[in-house]
């Protein structure tokens, strides 16, 4: 506010003293006077207006002299005052935020310490929780050994498996082959058997017709089962 009205002032003190307003009015009506006049007669009613024109701006610019220094003095009072009230309002202002900041730096202060306090309980509880990640992540990894060492077991015992059963088929289809051999074998024996029968009964019937001869008839039946043992065997 002071600077503005000082501005102003400073600005219309120098155009004022330059060259007066009411002066460049004078001064032309005083030239376009002495410039109409022309006769020699009308030279003293000239001078008369000159001298009251003259008389008129001398008082005009007294006037006018009088009001810049007024002003001025006002200026220089309003700028007094204006300095009085910025050194009291700011020591008003300072003083009615010295209490708000002191309490806003003290709730600060007072959150920081609950930040503090939040920071190293949660850097327990993290420590807390990563042991208990490194106690889980040992067991799966021991998990994951062991399930890797069962797979691979399995794996082994599945070969295995995987033999016996093969050398199972091998040995049933043996013993199938077996036991068709053996069925046919044993056909082939009671055929033979039969046809050997029938043969000592004729053998029998000769004999009994024949007195003079002596046959032994268990040992011809031994002799016989025993040949056939040994085709079979």
């Amino acid at each position: 506010m002071s600077l503005t009205r000082q501005t102003t002032m400073k600005k219309t003190f120098s155009t004022a003293s330059a060259v007066p307003a009411g002066a460049n009015r004078n001064f032309s009506s005083y030239s376009t006077v002495r410039s109409s006049s022309g006769g020699l007669g009308s030279g003293r009613r000239v001078r008369t207006e000159e001298r009251e024109q003259i008389k008129t701006l001398n008082n005009k610019f007294a006037s006018f002299i009088d009001k810049v220094r007024f002003l001025e003095q006002q200026n220089k009072v309003l700028e007094t005052k204006w300095s009085l009230l910025q050194e009291q309002g700011v020591k008003t202002i300072k003083n009615n935020l010295e209490p708000l900041f002191e309490a806003y730096i003290n709730s600060l202060r007072r959150r920081l310490d609950s930040l503090v306090n939040d920071k190293s309980r949660l850097d327990a509880e993290l420590r807390q929780v990563q042991d208990f990640v490194e106690d889980f992540k040992n067991k799966y990894e021991d998990e994951i050994n062991k399930r890797t060492a069962a797979e691979n077991d399995f794996v082994v015992l599945k070969k295995d498996v995987d033999a016996a059963y093969m050398n199972k088929v091998e040995l049933e289809g043996k013993v199938d082959s077996l036991t068709d051999e053996i069925n046919f074998l044993r056909a082939l024996y009671e055929a033979e058997l039969l046809q050997m029968q029938g043969q000592i009964s004729d053998t029998q019937v000769v004999l009994t017709m024949d007195n003079n001869r002596v046959l032994d008839l268990d040992g011809i039946i031994a002799e016989v089962k025993a040949q056939y043992e040994e085709i079979a065997n």
